[in-house]
């Protein structure tokens, strides 16, 4: 499952779908506005993607997590568009027999969309705004 989304992400959906018969092991990362950055305060955040591309190179990073460790199932689900402190940005879930392949491939997933794949997310602060994450 890999999708981009404007609405909010329904966990118990994506845990339900993650479950199966063979998992010892389900990790998830959930990605939440905070706050701050840097200690400035944050108002929100707005993401943007490059849908078809974003989408692509998450099943490449899925794919190829699925080569390194025996995953079952996968669930990577992105907000896009304004969200505010306290809301789920990106959900990351992996499925495996034992715990360590879990935690592995869920690591490796999340830090490799952060680097790989066409979202970007501008900060909103209470006195400007920035990009980050600016990568290809």
């Amino acid at each position: 499952m890999i999708t981009l989304t404007t609405d909010p992400i329904d966990v118990p959906a994506a845990l339900a779908y993650l479950q199966s018969d063979q998992a010892g092991a389900i990790d998830l990362f959930l990605g939440v506005v905070r706050d701050n950055t840097q200690e400035r305060p944050v108002d929100r955040l707005e993401y943007e993607a490059y849908d078809r591309m974003a989408i692509t190179e998450m099943q490449k990073i899925a794919d190829d997590a699925g080569l390194r460790w025996p995953i079952l199932r996968y669930a990577i689900i992105h907000r896009k568009g304004t969200l505010i402190i306290g809301e789920m940005a990106v959900f990351i879930g992996v499925a495996t027999a034992h715990r360590a392949d879990a935690f592995d491939a869920c690591r490796y997933i999340i830090d490799t969309i952060k680097q790989t794949v066409p979202i970007w997310k501008k900060e909103v602060f209470t006195d400007g705004e920035a990009w980050v994450n600016a990568h290809p």
